[in-house]
């Protein structure tokens, strides 16, 4: 079977790597016998452009990427059609019905409220259709939940953080939890921490429904043989 190779943003955050080392092993676990390899796109090492060549054989690339966006459309594929173009690519992780279980536990274990107002926190992004990716995920979410979700971004992205907080703090009574939609420790879950939140869950880190979640992207991509963007390999 072609390996898997894992393709995480990059973070400054130790923590943050670690989790995502721990993320790449629960994938290992979940296949034993199967070819694992953690990589980032930048930041962090080893980079996505240095494992690609070092793997021999066929690999499938899953990004550990909550949502579409520049580093899904632009970066991603061109550092595939750069150095390895046989390299078929996975689609990103979410919305899905898993991610929305591993959100669903975390909150319960922060101690949410059955009288809690809820945000899901995400990172952002300036592409419209990432933002609907995380709409998408709230929506899953508060069907799950039984009660309203609210989509709140850190970075780029309407409504911001500041503006969702500055709105739920205006009810009398009602506290507000955020439920993390970030991978792992670092700069984003950082801002959700500090929104002053009544509870911030943890981020989805390496839990059994992620790798889960990760095996199923690799599944669809063989199924799909989608192979790097034409657009892509135009732009070497």
């Amino acid at each position: 079977m072609p390996a898997l190779i894992l393709a995480a943003h990059g973070t400054r955050s130790t923590a943050g790597e670690e989790t995502l080392s721990a993320l790449a092993e629960t994938v290992r676990r979940a296949r034993p016998g199967q070819r694992v390899e953690l990589s980032y796109l930048e930041i962090s090492s080893p980079l996505l452009r240095d494992v690609l060549p070092a793997v021999r054989g066929p690999v499938v690339v899953v990004p550990l990427l909550l949502a579409g966006g520049y580093h899904v459309h632009i970066d991603l594929p061109n550092v595939i059609a750069e150095h390895r173009p046989d390299a078929l690519i996975a689609g990103w992780l979410g919305p899905h019905r898993l991610l929305t279980s591993v959100l669903a536990r975390k909150l319960a274990r922060a101690g949410l409220r059955a009288t809690d107002a809820v945000v899901l926190g995400a990172a952002g992004s300036s592409d419209p259709a990432a933002l609907a990716d995380v709409r998408a995920a709230a929506h899953q979410l508060a069907v799950r939940l039984a009660r309203p979700v609210t989509a709140a971004f850190a970075s780029a992205g309407s409504p911001s953080l500041e503006e969702v907080m500055e709105r739920l703090g205006s009810t009398p009574a009602a506290r507000v939890a955020i439920a993390s939609y970030v991978l792992a420790p670092g700069f984003f879950h950082d801002r959700l921490a500090a929104a002053g939140a009544g509870l911030v869950s943890d981020p989805l880190g390496a839990d059994p429904d992620v790798a889960a979640l990760i095996w199923h992207r690799y599944d669809e991509a063989l199924r799909g043989r989608r192979s790097v963007p034409q657009a892509a390999r135009a732009s070497r």
